[in-house]
């Protein structure tokens, strides 16, 4: 097992030039945008589109996860770099980490031991500005939206019922709910306002949607601000902002080039949260794939109830996109978080949370593959219980060493993949019809995906939904604002919970992006820190090396 750090082994590897990493993907030297000497943008549209169809798409999505999470990303490395060793020409296309995450608990999102994308500090600190774009496009709209109250407002745009949010790339709790405008005239005219994280705004959406630069500037006309004093709507289009938010996106849209440690191709783009957003890269990184490669590694945001559920139902949808096969990361960790426990008969008992996601990816059309990602205190006796309890279940599995062996110790898990999508890649198929009203297709995922009895509306919840309906926004698709420490909207609930109540407390809408968003119970858009954010466990000496980055 690996005894360095992430970072130590992440530095222990000297990176290829981004040309050399570009060349395996048939792209030209002159073609790439390069951003320093080991990453590069894409430009829009590279690659065959013919090649699309040809080419297999791979989603790792997991369990339900423990706080720390059960490294799917490190799953998501160690396969493509697993394909490669087979002889496969792969690539796997990422999100890209938050700053919340990576100064809060999580850490950072570039993998973990050997099996990770580099420059690993890069990739976890600013990259190459994407998430800075998506947030001055955000708050040029805000900015816009008082600018026009303060001059006359001759939308008639009404300050007690404007949606649109300010975002921040950080876990900050006290943004939530402000005021704002305080200070006398010259200061705009107070109101109440608040701040998403910048992974949650529906920027970040729009970006991971959109199909080209002309299909983002007409989503982000789309995006509802508010109502004006007659509760008619106002779009940013009545703002004339769409094309002001697009230039500061124009680079932003173009999918990033990395490697990961074994110097196979790495796409990283966009990074919405599976529990308050889409929670997948954008359409374009996993198309540029798609054209560029022939088998297409990704993932999607903490467990099949959330990331997966949004990634098939609107990500796929959306993208005309066709996933051939599954993997499912699990731990001997979390199915003892499951089992509420750390004796075999806890491990065996946390199967059930494990079971449930087998089947919501089963209501797909897909058969998944396991993956027991293994860490250093799993025992040889837990691996081959969980291996044998999924066997009888009729379930492939490996053991997922990419962590401590990189690509080689993932290549179990790539025969068992490229097998499953001979056998069963091509009956990949949505949960729910777009034309379903609102309640019907919230209540399709809260009973089929989450195991729900029954699903309860706030007063305000229903207004929210009659009015999106009547606003005639009733055939979007739905993505739910949901804990993702639970199956349930209550985290304290582990396992498998069966028959509880969903409650929805409100609804949002993201008109540009193009869904509606049902927030289930206590559900925050905007992440606190812990009690101790990993943020203190970081040091940068005089040379400007970094520690603790994990």
């Amino acid at each position: 097992m690996a005894s360095l750090s992430d970072i130590e082994i992440a530095r222990s590897v000297q990176p290829l030039p981004i040309t050399e990493i570009g060349r395996q993907l048939g792209i030209a030297d002159e073609d790439l945008e390069p951003y320093g000497r080991y990453k590069a943008k894409i430009p829009l549209g590279y690659g065959d589109p013919a090649k699309e169809q040809q080419s297999h798409l791979i989603l790792v999505t997991a369990m339900t996860p423990t706080p720390a999470g059960e490294g799917k990303t490190t799953v998501s490395v160690g396969l493509n770099d697993g394909l490669n060793r087979l002889g496969h020409k792969a690539v796997v296309v990422l999100r890209e980490p938050s700053l919340g995450p990576v100064f809060g608990i999580k850490g950072g999102a570039a993998g973990g031991g050997y099996a990770q994308v580099i420059p690993m500090e890069d990739i976890n600190l600013h990259f190459t500005g994407d998430f800075a774009a998506v947030e001055k496009a955000n708050n040029l709209l805000s900015a816009l939206i008082d600018n026009h109250i303060h001059h006359g407002n001759a939308l008639g745009l009404d300050p007690r019922n404007i949606l649109w949010k300010r975002v921040i790339d950080m876990n900050d709790r006290s943004l939530r709910r402000i005021v704002i405008g305080l200070g006398g005239k010259t200061n705009g005219m107070p109101r109440e306002e608040g701040f998403h994280i910048t992974a949650a705004s529906e920027v970040m959406a729009i970006l991971c949607l959109a199909r080209d630069l002309a299909d983002l500037k007409n989503r982000l006309g789309n995006i509802l601000v508010g109502f004006d004093f007659d509760g008619r709507p106002v779009f940013a289009r009545d703002l004339k902002a769409q094309d002001a938010m697009a230039i500061l996106l124009k680079d932003a849209i173009k999918p990033n080039l990395v490697q990961t440690l074994e110097h196979n191709p790495a796409i990283i783009h966009g990074g919405p949260f599976a529990n308050i957003a889409q929670g997948t890269n954008s359409i374009i990184a996993t198309k540029t794939g798609l054209r560029l490669a022939d088998y297409v590694v990704t993932e999607s945001g903490f467990g099949a109830d959330l990331g997966a559920e949004k990634f098939f139902d609107i990500k796929s949808v959306y993208g005309g996109l066709k996933p051939e096969a599954v993997v499912i990361v699990a731990t001997v960790r979390a199915l003892k978080y499951h089992g509420e426990g750390e004796d075999r008969e806890a491990l065996l008992r946390g199967m059930a949370n494990l079971d449930k996601h087998i089947e919501n990816v089963r209501k797909f059309g897909l058969e998944p593959v396991v993956a027991l990602n293994r860490f250093a205190s799993d025992s040889e006796e837990e691996l081959k219980a969980v291996l044998d309890a999924l066997a009888a279940r009729g379930v492939d599995a490996a053991v997922a060493e990419g962590w401590a062996r990189g690509g080689e110790g993932m290549t179990d898990l790539a025969r068992l993949v490229v097998d499953k999508i001979r056998e069963n890649g091509h009956n990949f198929r949505p949960l729910y019809d777009y034309d379903l009203p609102l309640k019907e297709k919230i209540e399709r995922i809260a009973r089929e995906i989450y195991g729900a009895g029954q699903v309860v509306y706030t007063r305000r919840a229903q207004t929210d939904l009659a009015r999106f309906e009547k606003l005639g926004f009733g055939e979007l698709p739905v993505v739910m604002a949901k804990t993702q420490k639970s199956l349930s909207d209550n985290p304290s609930l582990r396992g498998r919970p069966r028959g509880f109540t969903v409650n929805v407390r409100e609804v949002e809408i993201n008109t540009g992006a193009g869904f509606v968003i049902p927030i289930l119970g206590k559900m925050m858009r905007m992440p606190g820190l812990p009690s101790v954010p990993a943020s203190e466990k970081m040091h940068i000496d005089a040379r400007g090396h970094i520690d603790g980055l994990s």
